[in-house]
């Protein structure tokens, strides 16, 4: 058992870069018990990575807590790829007017795998700007809990809130539960929020096995496309590429995927990754 702690107190106008992982070699059972908290004052900036790949059968329950200043500037990504059962709760308060925040997740499960994501998001001050992008891979009979509540506070006027899940299953037996939220108290805001949930598109598929690309290479390119945008927020290019081979290492013919490097699509595959987006999009 560990009960790790990481307290940030960023004063005026600092910045930094924290990666955060919790990792483990073997197969123990263990419970690790985290928390995170990060207290911003006026125009700082965190950029903030948390990169979880315990064993399979480890239980990790988080939470994480993010204070804002005015015009603080925090992003916090949250990248899952191990542990049976996991659990992040998330908390941010934007409490200083021009306060900016933005939460990237990533979840790639298998087996029995559950990832649970609750995050709550209070825009207390105008002019406040949230952005929430969290995408789920889910294998076998892995399952997946994402919570999002988004609340604007009485005379948060201006407040522009976004969020988003997507997910991607691969097993009939996969699960996810999806759950966005708004609780509005002001009337001159811009909020958006909406969960999408299916399988990878029959027509991308064909596509690729028309070029000569077998089919577990097709599935592959397609999961790693799906997962690419989340990836592609890391801006710390050693652990983009760490990530990439964590992503690889769960997909048939992964080696062979070109990693750190742009991958040339042509229009016409661009498209019709669009257009299955849309499909699940409108679903």
């Amino acid at each position: 058992m560990s009960h790790p702690r990481l307290l940030v107190v960023a004063e005026d106008t600092a910045q930094a870069t924290i990666i955060e992982t919790h990792a483990w070699l073997g197969d123990a059972k263990y419970f690790t018990n985290a928390v995170a908290e990060f207290d911003l004052a006026e125009n700082a900036i965190i950029d903030h990575y948390k990169v979880e790949r315990e064993s399979d059968s480890a239980y990790h329950m988080a939470a994480r807590s993010v204070r804002l200043g005015r015009s603080g500037n925090m992003s916090s990504h949250t990248l899952s790829f191990g542990g049976g059962l996991v659990r992040n709760n998330i908390h941010a308060y934007l409490g200083g007017e021009g306060a900016n925040v933005m939460f990237n997740g990533l979840y790639v499960l298998r087996g029995t795998q559950h990832v649970d994501n609750h995050l709550r998001v209070e825009h207390a001050k105008p002019h406040c700007n949230s952005w929430e992008y969290y995408k789920g891979i889910l294998g076998d009979q892995s399952r997946g809990v994402f919570t999002g509540r988004i609340i604007v506070h009485e005379g948060a006027q201006k407040t522009d809130a976004k969020q988003s899940n997507a997910n991607l299953l691969l097993s009939p037996d996969a699960l996810i539960d999806t759950k966005p939220q708004l609780e509005i108290l002001a009337d001159d805001v811009k909020c958006t929020h909406g969960a999408t949930v299916g399988q990878l598109d029959d027509e991308a598929i064909f596509y690729l096995r028309t070029r000569g690309v077998n089919m577990d290479a097709a599935r592959s390119l397609l999961i790693y496309a799906f997962a690419g945008e989340s990836i592609g927020q890391i801006r710390v290019p050693v652990l983009r590429d760490r990530l990439q081979d964590l992503l690889a290492a769960r997909l048939p013919h992964g080696e062979s995927l070109t990693f750190g490097r742009p991958y040339e699509y042509s229009d016409d595959f661009v498209e019709i990754v669009r257009s299955a987006d849309r499909r699940r999009h409108n679903s």
